[in-house]
């Protein structure tokens, strides 16, 4: 498998852990894959980032955002490395200041790569694209590091969302059963 060298190091700085799991989706899961640890490793978010980049490089896109919070230093890295435009989405309304909900330069009309580290539902896709959206963003496309296989896919496909994923949580135990 392509990706095992970084299956490996995502074992190595424990960002994959087994017990008992609630995930956001509100279901319940033996694996959870804690992909927050990668900002402390410099090299395996750079290989995050070049993973994702190697399944959307072909794409069409004016900007990227990364969804909050985990993919937003995804995002960066591949921002700074290929010279591409990032917006950020604020996870929380502000109410002071410009009460901005997409902080960044860009206009209606542009198409917005959207970056997750992985999905499940692919509802934290679906916010983000909606607030997108909302300032007149097209969205088109989303890249994600790992597909749980848990219908996100097939919920972002219902909203013409391209989904481009390095692997797939299956992949990722197989490689780890093979080792």
């Amino acid at each position: 498998m392509k990706n095992e060298q970084l299956i490996f190091d995502l074992y190595r700085i424990n960002a994959i852990k087994f017990g008992d799991f609630t995930l956001k989706s509100g279901k319940t899961s033996k694996i959870y894959i804690d992909l927050r640890q990668i900002i402390s490793h410099p090299d395996v978010l750079r290989a995050v980032a070049n993973t994702i980049w190697q399944q959307i490089k072909d794409c069409q896109f004016d900007l990227i955002c990364g969804v909050p919070y985990t993919a937003l230093p995804i995002a960066t890295c591949i921002s700074l490395e290929h010279n591409i435009p990032m917006i950020m989405r604020r996870k929380e309304k502000k109410d002071y200041g410009t009460k901005q909900q997409i902080e960044g330069a860009f206009q209606p009309g542009q198409t917005c790569l959207i970056i997750e580290d992985l999905i499940t539902t692919g509802s934290s896709i679906i916010e983000t694209a909606d607030e997108l959206e909302a300032v007149g963003l097209r969205v088109t496309d989303s890249a994600i590091l790992i597909d749980r296989e848990q219908g996100g896919r097939e919920n972002l496909q219902q909203r013409n969302y391209q989904v481009h994923s390095a692997f797939t949580l299956q992949e990722l135990l197989n490689t780890s059963a093979n080792s």
